[in-house]
């Protein structure tokens, strides 16, 4: 990897989380989600590296550079530092001299100031504006700004002003005043320097951040107690050292703000100079001259450890500023300045487009709509994806740097919906289990039904036998004949018990035919005989036909008919209807009797289960008529209410489906029952 090829921040994913709290820190939009985590797009990044600051779990870390450093110091060739004059800010609890007497411990034989780099520089910016009235110049001085301008803004990379940072110009100094092979160092706040110093490879070997020096000192075991002090090397500084602070730069070239005239305009924020940048472009600035800083100054930049507030910081440099600034020797500092002003201080730019091309309004349209912004009022622009507006986000997710669940709302409706759905599976699973613990006690049950009426049958056949040839051989009017008649009767019912078990228990298979279920519930209601005071109404549906065994769905008919008019023992209505409900036929059997209590509803299609008066019934109609539906594919249900308060009444739907589906079931054509036979 080529050192023009480093990235400047990278994710470490293992403690990324879906936050995008980096996105919408980050100026460039130069973060790609990819399935909820973060990637910093080295192509997109200016080195800003305020996603680093931002992040609370410390998934962003920087380039880091001591490894290289340590390498230049042991190599044995002369290393100066550049000193970046924000340093005391944070190494304000140290005094200088003992700190320039830490750096030399390292192994540094030289330490410079960049801040008389700013000088030199000032003076460049005063003599191009003043050469130059009527155009418009950007500052140089932040990585972060030029990069922004390269990057996001080509058509302004002309209004650059073509003169090097203050970092670049104090190397170019220290060669000058100490030697070509000296190799220069940038300490310093800034990650971006970083960057900026590998596109000047002749002038700057290596940038340090702050933090990174303290992880240098603290491995090599030297501090404020073991190191002795040390003096600055020339040349020493004069107003250079308040760069930092937003506006140094004018004040330090003695351009002072002119409010009425407006030709210099000074702002830092990474929200305020990429709004400056787009204003500029627009033409709704008439500043001859833009100072502008990545950061709320340089002295807030990400490669600084200490928090303390930003006045805070402002005060300390400013105390650091007054007291060099009053000990300076004047004619010392003319001289240098006279002997450095020839030096080469210019510097060149190109346009490096990263701009995307925004997306067609129908493809936007359509990505809005996906995330569920279909109206204009749907777009909520909470910001929570990291993006101000959700069309921006939108736009992301087009170029492919964003995804659909970083908002919000979407995934909020996303999981109400997934809720949903899974209530949906849980109630059809309830009902599925219980199904399953029908079927299993109706096998059960079905196997000592089979037991139990293989075993009574015979003996019955015998009693039945018997009782009507004692019948016949006495006299009508005898108590042996009445006796005789009980027993007969009697023994009719146990075998209807029994005959119901044999239904119950035999496993027949239906013989499915197409059948109209109109038809077959009117012919079955040709023959039933209803009581006076029960009224019958029948509505019929059109197109119900269906594959099923005519002869069993009869018998659950008959079943449920025959519950309805027990339960209307005193009279009233029936009502049948036929109907279609998607691929399925259906009937109802209604009826406005006393209903079925709310305990009892869940046992009414168990075997035996009975609410009727003892010798009325057996606990089987139901329990038969469950399993030919089942056996159908098909669905019965209950809706009942016993409530006195209210109309009660009971009404059974059964559903089933159009094509018969049930494994091994015999399918009879029309064509060959006509002509009586079974293929």
């Amino acid at each position: 990897m080529t050192h023009e090829d480093r990235q400047m921040v990278r994710t470490i994913k293992e403690r990324c989380k879906a936050c995008y709290t980096c996105v919408r820190g980050c100026p460039a939009k130069a973060i790609r989600i990819s399935a909820g985590q973060a990637e910093v797009i080295k192509e997109r990044c200016i080195g800003c590296a305020n996603c680093v600051l931002m992040c609370s779990r410390g998934a962003k870390e920087t380039l880091d550079s001591t490894a290289a450093v340590k390498a230049l110091l042991k190599s044995g060739v002369p290393v100066a530092v550049a000193l970046a004059p924000s340093f005391p800010v944070e190494f304000g609890g140290i005094d200088p001299m003992r700190f320039v007497g830490v750096l030399k411990a390292l192994g540094f034989k030289y330490v410079c100031e960049v801040a008389f780099g700013a000088d030199m520089v000032s003076m460049q910016y005063r003599r191009l504006i003043n050469e130059n009235p009527g155009r418009k110049y950007i500052s140089t001085a932040c990585p972060a700004v030029v990069s922004f301008v390269e990057k996001y803004h080509p058509a302004l990379v002309k209004n650059l002003a073509p003169i090097v940072s203050p970092m670049v110009a104090e190397a170019r100094i220290i060669k000058e005043m100490y030697g070509q092979d000296v190799q220069v160092v940038f300490v310093g706040p800034c990650v971006a320097k970083k960057s900026e110093g590998a596109r000047n490879p002749a002038d700057i070997a290596e940038s340090l951040t702050f933090v990174e020096l303290r992880a240098m000192c603290k491995e090599a075991g030297v501090s404020r107690h073991t190191a002795l002090d040390a003096r600055f090397d020339p040349p020493h500084p004069a107003k250079g050292v308040l760069y930092p602070m937003g506006g140094g730069l004018l004040d330090s070239a003695e351009l002072g703000e002119d409010l009425m005239s407006g030709r210099f305009l000074s702002t830092e924020g990474l929200e305020n100079f990429p709004e400056v940048l787009k204003n500029l472009e627009h033409g709704d600035i008439d500043s001859d001259f833009i100072d502008l800083l990545c950061c709320n100054g340089c002295l807030m930049g990400p490669g600084i450890s200490v928090k303390t507030s930003k006045h805070a910081r402002e005060a300390a440099l400013r105390r650091y500023a007054r007291k060099s600034y009053f000990e300076i020797k004047i004619n010392e500092w003319e001289d240098s300045v006279r002997r450095f002003r020839g030096l080469d201080y210019t510097a060149s730019f190109e346009a490096e487009d990263r701009r995307m091309k925004l997306p067609g309004a129908e493809e936007l349209k359509a990505t809005l709509s996906n995330l569920g912004k279909i109206k204009p009022e749907d777009e909520l622009n909470c910001g929570a994806c990291g993006y101000p507006t959700c069309m921006e986000h939108a736009v992301a997710i087009i170029r492919g740097i964003a995804e659909s669940e970083m908002c919000l709302p979407y995934t909020i409706d996303r999981l109400k919906s997934t809720a949903d759905e899974l209530t949906v599976s849980y109630n059809q699973l309830a009902k599925t289990k219980q199904a399953l613990m029908q079927s299993e006690k109706l096998a059960s049950m079905g196997q000592l039904a089979a037991g139990v009426a293989h075993e009574l049958n015979n003996p019955l056949g015998v009693v039945l036998l018997y009782a009507h040839l004692l019948s016949e051989q006495c006299q009508q009017d005898s108590r042996v004949a009445a006796d005789a008649k009980m027993i007969t009767e009697q023994a009719d019912r146990c075998k209807k018990i029994v005959g119901g078990l044999l239904n119950f228990a035999r496993k027949n298979k239906p013989f499915f035919r197409q059948t109209d279920l109109v038809k077959l519930v009117d012919n079955y209601f040709k023959t039933a005989i209803l009581p006076a005071a029960v009224k019958l109404s029948i509505e019929r549906g059109a197109d119900l036909q269906a594959e099923m065994d005519p002869d069993q769905v009869i018998q659950v008919i008959s079943n449920l008919v025959t519950n309805a008019l027990e339960a209307m023992s005193a009279g009233g209505e029936l009502k049948v209807r036929t109907f279609a409900e998607g691929a399925s036929v259906c009937f109802s059997v209604a009826d406005n009797g006393c209903g079925i209590k709310a305990e009892n509803a869940k046992k009414i299609f168990e075997p035996f289960f009975t609410t009727k008066q003892i010798g009325k019934g057996t606990g089987l109609g139901l329990a038969v008529s469950y399993g030919i539906i089942k056996v159908h594919r098909g669905n019965i249900t209950v809706e009942t209410s016993a409530d006195p308060a209210g109309p009660t009444g009971t009404t059974f739907t059964v559903k089933l489906p159009r094509a018969a589906k049930e494994a091994g079931a015999i399918k009879l054509k029309s064509e060959t029952l006509a002509r009586g036979t079974l293929r």
